[in-house]
């Protein structure tokens, strides 16, 4: 039979007279339940909630009243019957649908409050096995959500404690809740139940092994506005929770930009968090210096030497404590955002002096699991992460010479380093410090001679240097041109139909090569 829709929808306020209440988060439930009372709503409820706001004083009726049937599997059925949803479904401004009630002999529910089974609160924790992570899926939760969202009409919904105090203040001052309210709180509930199936269908995927999902859903709730995008005339918004991994405590709020800056930021120091102190300075999401020492001062003082103009307005991050020393080096010029794991008291009196440098604790990094995705033309592309890393006994020395330890310690920096960089990459390093690195260009030539030049514009001596490559050399040339620069080492993926010519030129230069087999591009 096909459906009759209302004509209109009524944009009434909604007295209540009859609320059910079943939910698996009980705070803040037994005050809205007694405010309820006052205004003489009759109150169904289930399991443990009845008996929470029973315990309380306040009159409820057990569901199974109103069912004529006993909660049964476990509590798997409860509400999953139609004297609760002919109830919460009935579109009271229709008359047929009151007939039918009458006929039927149920009684209208203007109000669920229902929120759900702890399902990824459950899965996060160590050793859930799929049958205790299953019996965490709620069934008769999402189905009454659903039902009283659809029917917003004529029902309100609740599906969080963050919602309760909105709604007993409207409820309290106007003795009924408007229609806006009732279709927000709509959409908050579709909301609620999509990002729900969203995690066990994510649970679901990662038992089943699968690197990819077959069907890429997400559901990320807003953080915050954004005052525009990458410019004034876009509007935006984050999403997700960041607040997991950094907390932003001094200066004005991230922008859109600040948020680019700060991940590629924490990407590239996710592979320098256990090595010895390293400060790498971004601008523009891309690494304008990274360098790694004994102290963290002087790790910063390297840093900056790679390019001392482009770090103005720029970010710096520290892999360890920032100290007062090396807050006053990064105080020597203006820098936009400093990230660190935690600072020093004296390190923040100073760092606080300026009202709009932010300054961001760093609580975790992002985890190397994270699949990362990007919207294209009608919907985005997904993929794993670039968490590879490579050790010495994986590596591959391709030429007559192998590296010295010195040679081997800043052909492993450079590496990690040029996995961050746009391509096309290059980096020179020596000491665990950037001497230059050439970004973004559609030519590896290009990019290297950037890199050199960035090189002799701060009188950086490439003498004895390495160079890395996040792809294959495809001539001679490159390796030719880094010797002339004063290159010794050199570590690339290998790969190209030229290979014999490029280890040919590096033997000739008494330079020594190194394969990984592995390319980091980074688009």
């Amino acid at each position: 039979m096909a459906l009759k829709p209302l004509s209109h929808l009524p944009e009434t306020p909604l007295t209540i007279k009859r609320a059910l209440l079943s939910v698996s988060d009980k705070s803040g439930i037994v005050d809205l339940a007694k405010l309820l009372h006052q205004n003489k709503v009759e109150i169904l409820s289930t399991g443990g909630t009845a008996k929470v706001v029973r315990d309380a004083g306040i009159p409820v009726k057990d569901v199974s009243e109103i069912t004529q049937f006993p909660e049964c599997l476990d509590g798997r059925v409860k509400t999953l019957h139609p004297n609760i949803h002919g109830g919460i479904l009935a579109r009271t401004s229709h008359e047929p649908d009151n007939q039918e009630l009458q006929k039927l002999d149920i009684k209208p529910i203007e109000l669920v409050i229902v929120n759900l089974y702890p399902f990824k609160e459950t899965v996060k924790k160590e050793n859930i096995t799929p049958a205790e992570a299953t019996e965490n899926i709620d069934i008769g939760g999402p189905t009454m959500v659903r039902a009283a969202a659809k029917n917003f009409a004529h029902v309100s919904i609740l599906t969080s404690p963050d919602q309760y105090e909105n709604f007993k203040k409207e409820l309290s001052e106007g003795g009924a809740i408007s229609f806006s309210t009732r279709r927000e709180l709509a959409r908050k509930a579709f909301e609620h139940t999509a990002d729900y199936d969203s995690a066990i269908s994510e649970y679901f995927t990662s038992i089943d092994g699968r690197a990819l999902p077959e069907q890429l859903t997400m559901s990320l709730p807003k953080s915050a506005d954004l005052r525009y995008g990458e410019n004034p005339h876009q509007k935006a918004g984050i999403y997700g929770n960041q607040q997991n991994f950094i907390d932003c405590f001094h200066g004005k709020e991230l922008s859109y930009n600040n948020y680019l800056d700060i991940d590629s930021a924490l990407n590239l120091m996710a592979d320098f968090q256990n090595d010895d102190p390293t400060i790498a300075i971004f601008k523009h999401t891309v690494p304008c210096g990274v360098a790694t020492d004994g102290g963290l001062t002087k790790a910063y003082r390297k840093a900056f030497e790679t390019d001392k103009m482009s770090p103005f307005g720029g970010i710096v991050i520290s892999n360890k404590t920032l100290d007062l020393q090396t807050a006053e080096a990064i105080d020597e010029i203006f820098t936009e955002i400093v990230l660190a794991p935690s600072f020093s008291d004296e390190a923040l009196e100073l760092l606080t002096q300026k009202k709009n440098r932010r300054l961001v604790k760093v609580l975790k990094f992002p985890a190397a699991e994270t699949l990362s995705v990007k919207s294209v033309f009608g919907g985005a592309l997904v993929q794993q992460p670039d968490s590879e890393s490579i050790e010495k006994g994986e590596l591959q020395t391709v030429t007559e010479r192998t590296p010295s330890e010195e040679e081997m310690a800043d052909i492993l920096f450079a590496w990690k380093v040029v996995k961050h960089v746009k391509s096309n990459a290059i980096v020179y390093a020596k000491n665990r410090q950037t001497l230059g690195i050439g970004t973004g260009q559609t030519s590896r030539v290009d990019s290297s001679e950037i890199a050199v030049n960035k090189a002799k514009k701060e009188k950086l001596d490439l003498k004895g240097s390495a160079i890395a490559s996040d792809a294959f050399f495809p001539f001679a040339d490159g390796v030719e041109a880094a010797a002339s620069a004063g290159a010794t080492a050199v570590i690339q993926p290998g790969g190209s139909i030229r290979d014999e010519d490029v280890i040919k030129a590096a033997n000739e230069s008494d330079m020594t090569m190194i394969f990984t087999g592995k390319r980091h591009f980074k688009h």
